[in-house]
Parts: C-alpha cells; sequence; structure tokens
C-alpha cells in the first residue's frame, strides 16, 4: 500500500512539472549586478528599465507589444536586419533635454570624442524608491541625477513609471519631477527634447531618400534611404495633421499607425494639460524618432514663439505622459480621445 502511494505520489509530480506554471498578473525583478530592473505580464517581459555604463541616460529598452513584438529599434544593443545605425542616443524609450544650463543631455553616447565631453550632460541612475505590482499593474518609482561633466548634480529627477495591460492594449504613465540643485537651471530653447522613443523598422515612413539632421551642438548625421519592403508607419495628431506635416506643430496626442508582420500596430504618446507648454509640440520624425517637446518653442515655430524654461535653486517642475502600445487593431481618433479625456482628468 505504501509503495502504491509513494508511486502514486511521484506520477503526481512528474505531471506537474511536465506543465509549465505561468505566473499571473505583473512582476518586477531588480538585478543590480546587470544594472537593470525586468518588467514582466504574466511571466513574459514587457520591458526594462536599464541604466548600463555605456548609456548616458537610463531608458526603457526594449519595448514589447502585448504579442511580444518589439515595437522599438535593438540597434545598438541588440541589431536587428535593416535596421538603420544613426543616432546612437536613441535607445529605446527616454527623458531628457538638448540644452540645460548650456549642456547637451540629449544628444550625448559613447560616439561623442572626448575633447568634446564637456559639452554634454549626463543622468546617472541613484537608487530605487519604490516597486509595487498587481494583476493589473505595476509600479516603480527611481530617482535620478543631471550630472555636469564632472559629476555634479544639477538637478534631481524623481520619475514614477506606471505599466498596465488590458485586452491587447500595454499603458506606460510617465510622472517625472526635476528639482534645481544648489542654483538656477536653465532649460534653453532648444528642438532636441523632452520624451522620446526610437521605434522599429517596421514603424518608421516609407521614404525614397536619405536626410541629414544637425544637432544643436552642429554635428551632423546622416540617415540613409533604405529597402522600404515592409515599412508601414503613419503619424496623426489630434489636429488632424499626417505624416511629416505633423514635425514642429502642436497637439494633445499624436499616434503612429504601422504593421510588424500581420500585427496592426497603435502607438500614442499623449500630453498632459499641466504639462509645461501644453499642447507640446511634437518632434516627430519619419526615421523614427517619436518625440513630444514642450520645451522647444523657437525651434519647432520658426521663431514665432520662444521658450526659455528656469528652475529657481529648489524648485521644481513635473511633467506626465501617457504611451499605449495597442496590439491587433489601429485606434480611431474617438478612442484616443477618450483614452486622452480619462487621463487628462487625473492628477
Amino acid at each position: 500500500m505504501n509503495k502504491q502511494i509513494s508511486i502514486l505520489a511521484f506520477i503526481g509530480i512528474a505531471l506537474v512539472s511536465s506543465f509549465k506554471v505561468e505566473k499571473k498578473g505583473f512582476s518586477i525583478v531588480e538585478n543590480k549586478k546587470e544594472k537593470r530592473i525586468d518588467i514582466s505580464i504574466d511571466g513574459r517581459i514587457f520591458t526594462s528599465y536599464i541604466y548600463p555604463d555605456e548609456l548616458m541616460k537610463p531608458v526603457l529598452y526594449p519595448i514589447r507589444s502585448s504579442e511580444g513584438t518589439f515595437i522599438t529599434r535593438g540597434w545598438p544593443f541588440d541589431p536587428r536586419p535593416g535596421e538603420r545605425v544613426d543616432h546612437p542616443h536613441h535607445v529605446g524609450l527616454w527623458f531628457n533635454y538638448g540644452d540645460v544650463n548650456g549642456l547637451d543631455f540629449w544628444n550625448n553616447s559613447t560616439a561623442i570624442p572626448s575633447d568634446k565631453k564637456n559639452q554634454y550632460g549626463t543622468i546617472k541612475h541613484a537608487k530605487v524608491n519604490k516597486i509595487q505590482t498587481a494583476n493589473d499593474y505595476a509600479l516603480l518609482e527611481v530617482t535620478k541625477y543631471w550630472q555636469e561633466p564632472t559629476g555634479r548634480p544639477i538637478l534631481q529627477e524623481n520619475t514614477q513609471y506606471l505599466f498596465s495591460t488590458d485586452s491587447g492594449r500595454r499603458t506606460i504613465e510617465l510622472t517625472t519631477t526635476l528639482t534645481a540643485l544648489k542654483k538656477n537651471v536653465l532649460f534653453t530653447d532648444n528642438k532636441e527634447g523632452l520624451l522620446g522613443i526610437r521605434l522599429a523598422r517596421e514603424l518608421e515612413h516609407p521614404s525614397d531618400e536619405s536626410a541629414k539632421f544637425t544637432d544643436a551642438n552642429g554635428n551632423i548625421t546622416e540617415v540613409a534611404q533604405l529597402d522600404n519592403n515592409q515599412v508601414t508607419g503613419k503619424y496623426r495628431s489630434s489636429e488632424g495633421k499626417e505624416g511629416d506635416q505633423v514635425w514642429g506643430t502642436r497637439g494633445r496626442w499624436v499616434n503612429l499607425d504601422g504593421k510588424i508582420g500581420r500585427e496592426a500596430i497603435s502607438i500614442v504618446i499623449i500630453d498632459h494639460p499641466k504639462n509645461v507648454g501644453y499642447p507640446t509640440y511634437w518632434h516627430a520624425r519619419g526615421y523614427g524618432l517619436f518625440a513630444a517637446n514642450p520645451l522647444g518653442q523657437k525651434a519647432m515655430s520658426n521663431g514665432k514663439e520662444e521658450l526659455n524654461f528656469s528652475l529657481d535653486a529648489g524648485k521644481s517642475v513635473t511633467f506626465k505622459y501617457q504611451i499605449i502600445i495597442q496590439s491587433g487593431k489601429h485606434l480611431s481618433d474617438k478612442e484616443i480621445n477618450n483614452i486622452a479625456q480619462i487621463f487628462a482628468s487625473s492628477l
């Protein structure tokens, strides 16, 4: 009898071990050695908060749709065939700016020559303040410091990332508070900012031309013409602007529709009414840069407007954005307006 029970118990253990037990809901796992924090849904990684030494700012990278499809560019960390290899500072989803007290935080990367490094600032991860998870959401709060080339911090950044999911839709809500340390901090009007994401090749605009782009320090990057096969992206703003016409215009939100393989995808960035410069200008380029820039008004308006935003020592400013990643269909203007209205009512 005891022998029979032992055999049945063994069979039971074997049956359980033959099936993968999938963890339901969100989880957050920190790996300090690898300088990454993985955010997973039902046991599958959605994105990671990473801060390796070779990056000049922490970012969310890579980002996946609910089907597990990469919606961000892989290069330079995980190159994929057919990708562009321009702008090494365009990695994942990030938040920084092109002129803070004369320092360029936006364009900084390992590609900057050592004799020019004194013109660039670096954002360093400092600590994790809070991790909270549930079935339908995850919360990650971190502190970062915006540093001069000497390592002296000029801004403290506290950012809360709120991740959620519902029926093929994934959402990242980002709330960033910047506090000036010791001395006044000036954000001089500059086109390189503020919240940016670099998209997968399939979500770019089809283009038959190469192009050259100049950053705030006069450095030129050439974006080469590539094969447009399976390139399907198209921008549309809340004001009805489409394609390349979105760049340099204001809007409450911008939607990027496209397909990766057979998967229809919409990626939306929504501005919040309490943000400085609302509704934001859009630094949305057809080659895959999708960015909201409320502070670069002179650059975006051809000189008609200008905003040189400053923070006195000890004072703070908060920016809040919502990023929607919809899989399986394209979102309509009505659907996005409904989402934006709910987001606008949040504090």
